[in-house]
């Protein structure tokens, strides 16, 4: 039976044995809920909500379960001619998702930002016989093994033509964001770059919930890293957090921005 965590959505087997503690939320980056850990079926996840689809533009869905559960994270679904890619994961993957997906031909990658984002991605590479790219740096936070996990080291990998992880750290030793190569480029960054409710600004964080900085040295690395990655629309974690223009200038500015604000 697959029990996921109510409070981040992460899957754990419990056929042979209950689980009490999340890992994941026990650490100083997540929180455990003041009335304490909670727990639901995957079933029931499954019996009682839905998935919200939109396309941001040509080739690039988003993904979003409704009513709201757990981190509340949307994924994406990258159509490209060589092949599709899930970026990021969401705990729900329902019959309607199923459809959707083999209509618009499956899923030959799965690529995840960072931990807090794993859920149930076991089941949706099993369901699409998809193999799935986790950094090797926070592979202690798999709490389901499976033969379609591949831990990649470095500091990028291309996984279909056109379409590169890379590792910029920060929010976690192996925080990825996922840059797609067409044309004047796009970057798929989960919460490693945090999008602001103004859409035109982006932030750093160690912990979000917590409300816990990254040091400036190390907002210095990961805007270096892009300093030379072509993009100019950038898609974050939650809906609405869609920069559409300059975001490369934006992601520049605001790391200086946060970097000036430390001193």
């Amino acid at each position: 039976m697959i029990t996921l965590c109510k409070t981040c959505g992460t899957s754990y087997d419990t056929a042979s044995s209950a689980v009490e503690r999340c890992a994941i939320c026990e650490d100083e980056r997540q929180y455990v809920p003041i009335e304490g850990q909670q727990w639901v079926a995957l079933t029931s996840v499954v019996n009682h909500h839905s998935n919200k689809w939109q396309q941001h533009e040509p080739g690039l869905f988003s993904i979003k379960t409704v009513p709201k559960f757990a981190i509340n994270q949307r994924a994406f679904l990258l159509t490209t001619p060589q092949g599709n890619v899930l970026w990021d994961c969401i705990a729900n993957l329902d019959q309607a998702t199923r459809a959707l997906i083999n209509a618009l031909g499956g899923i030959q990658a799965i690529a995840i930002s960072h931990p807090h984002y794993y859920t149930t991605m076991q089941d949706w590479a099993a369901a699409f016989d998809a193999p799935v790219y986790l950094h090797a740096s926070d592979r202690e936070w798999v709490m389901r093994e499976s033969p379609a996990l591949h831990f990649w080291e470095g500091d990028a990998l291309d996984i279909l033509p056109g379409v590169r992880l890379l590792r910029l750290g920060g929010h976690f030793a192996g925080g990825t964001v996922l840059h797609w190569d067409n044309g004047d480029g796009a970057l798929l960054a989960g919460d490693i770059l945090q999008v602001t409710p103004g859409a035109d600004r982006v932030s750093f964080m160690w912990s979000y919930p917590n409300m816990l900085p990254l040091a400036g040295k190390v907002v210095q690395a990961i805007t270096e890293r892009l300093n030379n990655v072509a993009f100019t629309r950038l898609y974050g974690a939650f809906e609405g957090q869609d920069i559409t223009t300059n975001a490369h200038e934006i992601v520049i500015q605001s790391g200086q921005k946060y970097i000036a604000c430390l001193k």
